[in-house]
């Protein structure tokens, strides 16, 4: 079975659940029932329904969300959430040309988002999101400046730690260099 939370994730839902009774009074599964009877329907006016009616802030109510409606929420459908962002052949082609380059990286935690892929050891190394047109870019955690393919990410929706992009066109484009940064990120993890 792929894990799909690094032990660090782990460790903080596990603080955050203690935390929300500790701090709140009520168990995960009173904040659960509360948040199903949110009348909104999207996740994010649902976030904003717990936090302006019920005081919870950002990471409680994501958490409790997540809890609530678990087919709504990537880190409970990784598979699905994978599927639906995936949905270009070319672009798919290229995320597995990735997955493959690092499928043997030991210890390797795989984390699916809404909006990209993303692999972590302890922490998040690289990620990688489709862009329109059958491509995709792939972050790193590696400085820009230690390859002349990278980029400088401005206004990426993935972790802080990964200070470089690259574009990729192809699943070619994955060739030994970028296995090379994948695996150098992957050791600063």
């Amino acid at each position: 079975m792929t894990e799909h939370l690094t032990e660090r994730q782990r460790k903080w839902f596990a603080s955050v659940r203690e935390g929300l009774a500790r701090d709140t009074g009520k168990s995960l599964e009173d904040w659960v029932a509360i948040a199903r009877t949110c009348p909104e329907t999207r996740p994010r006016a649902q976030l904003g329904w717990l936090k302006e009616h019920h005081g919870l802030g950002q990471n409680r109510a994501s958490y409790v969300l997540s809890v609530a409606f678990p087919s709504e929420r990537a880190w409970d459908n990784p598979d699905e959430t994978r599927a639906a962002l995936w949905t270009d052949p070319a672009s798919l082609a290229i995320l597995q040309a990735v997955e493959a380059a690092i499928a043997d990286f030991d210890g390797l935690v795989v984390g699916q988002r809404k909006t990209y892929s993303a692999w972590s050891r302890e922490f998040q190394f690289a990620a990688a999101k489709p862009v329109k047109g059958g491509t995709a870019v792939l972050g790193l955690a590696v400085p820009p400046d230690t390859s002349p393919r990278l980029l400088e990410p401005k206004t990426e929706s993935w972790s802080e730690r990964l200070k470089a992009k690259l574009p990729l066109r192809s699943p070619a484009d994955v060739d030994g260099e970028v296995r090379a940064l994948l695996k150098a990120a992957f050791e600063r993890s």
